[in-house]
């Protein structure tokens, strides 16, 4: 298959998918047996709406990963010790490695050019967090001493922040604790007095911390909080490989290597149209040796080039693959 990171144009994109999609079909069980369950001809998909998406569910009963190939790395999404959890074996890191740079390097800047913080404590705290790795490798690039993680530490935060002012600062924050510390601010009457060389980056992450809000109303929060006229947002999951950002307005950009689909929430093989809301698809080709057609239980919609995250499906059925669930 052709290097994914070198893909110029949507043939290209088709190409690689659909190279991907056969390589997958022979090498994965799960993914086989799932396409056969639907009874789709693999020598008769030509198009990316032809290609079937793996319920990302999967991930949490089963092994998805190319049957070749041995791995002793691997991510597992976050929740209580009493969920059953995802979990996606890496077969090749550097894979992940080239995706995490080269996205972040697309979107934003040279990683090498800034200093790197983390307000991430309910990832740090628990382990195989696919976040922290990323993090955790743009640290490693940056090689700045300032980097460095922050739980629910927040004098400290602040004290460093306000040291910082002169220099190119990314905070990587989950959502709930990046409310806490405008809490903590707020109620300690400290000011807050940030310069553009101050980038927030919000991973999602609420998980029942605070009250439920829309996103829009969590960025301009964060947005007033900050006091900056837009807050970046980072979006990807336990399942992938690549990453998708915003900068601001909750509309989201992928990799050329990476393409978001919105199917009809009712109708798992039927496809939206622009500014409809529906189910996100993923396609990350990243994800060469697990599955890289995947079936979200986001909603979103796309316009254009770009796409929203609107919520989640509650309580929704896994349609057509009751037979590999259990």
């Amino acid at each position: 298959m052709k290097n994914i990171f070198n893909i110029q144009t949507e043939q290209d994109f088709l190409k690689a998918s659909l190279e991907t999609f056969h390589y997958q079909y022979e090498n994965s069980g799960i993914y086989r047996k799932f396409v056969d369950y639907l009874k789709v001809s693999p020598k008769k998909v030509n198009s990316l709406a032809e290609i079937p998406f793996l319920p990302i569910e999967m991930f949490k009963n089963h092994q998805i990963l190319d049957k070749n190939i041995t791995a002793d790395l691997f991510f597992r999404s976050s929740g209580t010790t009493q969920m059953n959890l995802s979990t996606h074996w890496i077969a090749d890191e550097s894979i992940y490695q080239e995706s995490i740079y080269k996205s972040f390097e697309q979107f934003i800047g040279r990683p090498e050019d800034f200093i790197f913080l983390g307000l991430l404590p309910s990832y740090l705290e628990k382990q195989h967090s696919s976040l922290i790795y990323m993090v955790d490798y743009l640290m490693k690039k940056s090689a700045r001493p300032e980097n460095g993680y922050f739980l629910y530490n927040h004098s400290d935060l602040l004290k460093l922040l306000n040291t910082l002012k002169d220099k190119k600062i990314i905070l990587f924050g989950v959502s709930f604790a990046l409310l806490d510390f405008l809490d903590y601010c707020t109620q300690n009457g400290e000011s807050l007095s940030f310069t553009e060389n101050l980038i927030v980056i919000e991973t999602g992450g609420m998980k029942g911390r605070k009250e439920e809000m829309t996103k829009n109303e969590l960025l301009k929060i964060l947005q007033e909080g900050f006091k900056t006229h837009k807050i970046y947002s980072e979006y990807s999951m336990t399942e992938l490989l690549s990453q998708a950002y915003s900068l601001g307005n909750n509309k989201y950009e992928c990799p050329k290597w990476m393409k978001i689909m919105v199917r009809n929430a009712e109708d798992p093989l039927a496809y939206e149209k622009e500014e409809r809301t529906g189910a996100i698809n993923i396609i990350d080709l990243a994800n060469i040796h697990s599955c890289a057609f995947i079936a979200t239980q986001d909603l979103g919609k796309l316009t254009g080039n770009k796409f929203q995250v609107l919520g989640r499906i509650d309580h929704s059925d896994i349609r057509g693959c009751s037979l590999l669930v259990s």
